[in-house]
């Protein structure tokens, strides 16, 4: 489990095709010391596995299924990517309860900015959006975030200086596809009321 709280961000520095699996690469001295072969870390907000780790890099195995259902198989050599390590049970939770299963890639639509207000458009699909809720919380590339508004297709969050400053967001173009994943407590009332309400139509 996650906060979506961004430690670093780091550089990809290798991506190896092995055939049904691909190796990912990550140069992150910031956070390095602190993880262990095993431990779970949020990359753009997927959890992967670390499968080894040595000088300040850190490495990945992604499955075809997370680099399709996922922007992970996007990467290139030189990508930058947030990481952030699983949340100890004694730790404060200062973003929101993030799992790194992503639901889907959305698309940007628009980075949009004026003066220091920035504003980022995302298309997603409806079931994405009926996840949502204004004042509610959504992770982007595994950052968390405070939905703004909400359509039938998309929606919207406000970003500040800081996040901007200390995660990939602020270099996202229009169309580039980005890690959704809607907040747990969301997903499971949406499936509950699917569940009940047709039992009363």
């Amino acid at each position: 489990m996650f906060t979506g709280i961004i430690e670093t961000v780091g550089d990809v520095v290798e991506i190896l095709a092995r055939g049904e699996t691909t190796r990912l690469t990550l140069d992150a001295p910031a956070i390095a010391a602190g993880v262990r072969v095993g431990d779970s870390v949020s990359v753009n907000g997927a959890c992967l596995t670390l499968v080894a780790a040595e000088a300040g890099r850190l490495c990945f195995e992604a499955v075809r299924e997370t680099l399709e259902r996922t922007a992970l198989g996007e990467l290139r050599v030189g990508s930058r990517v947030n990481l952030e390590r699983a949340l100890r049970a004694d730790a404060r939770l200062d973003g929101h309860i993030v799992q790194g299963h992503v639901d889907e890639a959305g698309r940007v639509r628009e980075l949009r900015r004026r003066g220091e207000d920035v504003q980022l458009f995302v298309a997603c699909s409806s079931d994405f959006a009926d996840c949502l809720v204004p004042k509610g919380s959504v992770a982007i590339e595994g950052v968390s975030l405070t939905v703004v508004g909400v359509g039938d297709d998309g929606f919207d969050v406000a970003l500040i200086p800081h996040t901007l400053a200390v995660t990939t967001l602020a270099s996202l173009r229009g169309g580039e596809r980005v890690n959704l994943e809607a907040d747990v407590l969301g997903k499971y009332v949406k499936r509950y009321l699917e569940r009940v309400l047709p039992r009363q139509a």
